[in-house]
Parts: structure tokens; C-alpha cells; sequence
């Protein structure tokens, strides 16, 4: 049987494998199979780097959230420029991305790879949800501590209605992608009760 082609990066090649298969066929289309048949290498490969499929599932849950810290850290730098409801709206944007948005599902409907992610990030709650949630709090903290969100405001009930919202917004894979006018609706009307006047 052929094995495909060599893969200098195997782990890295098969996330972005797995990530295309999300994304055409969904969560119920992402198979071992169709992850190393995306990859163009033999199935053995898969199996070489990860104890077994959901190992490789949660890996690449574990990396993708990882990289949504360099995002959270930008939101968190961008604290005092522009105006909080601009800088809500990007947020959203960027950490409801099509990947992230496809991964949720995929933790929702297999539960061994939520009882693998529970144990790899305990209290961590379902990744890509926790890391939004994690982010937009920590900003709107900062924010606060820079006076253009209330001292009064309720940042955990802010953040929910923020990522609940945003997260809404951005799961339907039938319809396309929120535009920055509906998202930046849904921010502004969040925190309208919040946010000092700021100019425009």
C-alpha cells in the first residue's frame, strides 16, 4: 500500500488536514481517514504521532486554542486605544473565526474528546469558548481599571452576553460570516450601559 506523501511536519500538516476536512464536511465528516486522505499520506502516519484518533483530536483543540492567546493578547494591548465597542467588535471577529466556530461542535458531539480536553485543562470548560471568555474578561478588567468601562460594571455578566452573542452570531455554517455592522450591533447594545462616552 502507498504511504503518501513525506511529511517534514506530520503533526503540523495533519491539523491543517483535520481543519479543511471541519470545515467542507463538519464534525461528523472528520474521520482518521479523511484527515490522512486530506493529507495525501498513508492512515499509519496519523497513528505513528497520536496513541489513537482523539488523542489527534485533542491536540489540535489544545493547539488552536493556544493560538488564540496571541489574539487575547492583543485584545488585552489595545486596552485604552480606540473605543472599547471597536475594539469588542475585532475581537469577536477574529476569535469566532471559522475555525474556531467549526471546533466547538466538534467538542460538543464526542465525549471522550471533551473528558480528554477536562483533564489536559481542568476548569478550563469547553476550549475555544473558555479561551474567548478568558479574553474578553481580561480586557474588559483592563478597561475598567482605565476608567472607560463603569467601576460598577458586572464583567462576568458583560463577558457572557458578549461570547453567548457573539458565539450565536457565528454558528451558523449555513449563512455567511456576521458583517463588522451586525457584530458591532450586538457589542454596542451589550455594553451600552457600561462604557463612558468615548468619541467616535
Amino acid at each position: 500500500m502507498p504511504t503518501g506523501l513525506h511529511l517534514r511536519d506530520a503533526r503540523q500538516q495533519l491539523f491543517d488536514a483535520a481543519e479543511r476536512v471541519l470545515l467542507r464536511d463538519g464534525p461528523t465528516g472528520l474521520t482518521s481517514r479523511a484527515v490522512t486522505d486530506e493529507a495525501g499520506c498513508a492512515k499509519g502516519v496519523l497513528h505513528r504521532h497520536f496513541a489513537d484518533f482523539d488523542a489527534f483530536l485533542t491536540d489540535l483543540v489544545l493547539d488552536r486554542a493556544a493560538r488564540l492567546e496571541t489574539q487575547a493578547s492583543a485584545l488585552r494591548d489595545a486596552a485604552g486605544t480606540g473605543t472599547v465597542a471597536d475594539n469588542l467588535t475585532s475581537a469577536l471577529t477574529t476569535l469566532f473565526g471559522p475555525i474556531p466556530v467549526a471546533i466547538i461542535p466538534l467538542i460538543t458531539f464526542r465525549d471522550e474528546l471533551r473528558t480528554r480536553l477536562r483533564i489536559a485543562r481542568p476548569g478550563g470548560g469547553i476550549a475555544i469558548l473558555a479561551q474567548a471568555t478568558s479574553a474578553i474578561s481580561a480586557y474588559l478588567a483592563d478597561e475598567r481599571e482605565r476608567g472607560r468601562v463603569a467601576a460598577d460594571a458586572d464583567i462576568d455578566s458583560l463577558t457572557l452576553s458578549l461570547v453567548g452573542g457573539g458565539h450565536l452570531l457565528f454558528a451558523d455554517r449555513d449563512s455567511p460570516p456576521p458583517t463588522t455592522t451586525t457584530v458591532k450591533r450586538l457589542v454596542t447594545t451589550a455594553v451600552a450601559n457600561a462604557v463612558r462616552q468615548q468619541p467616535t
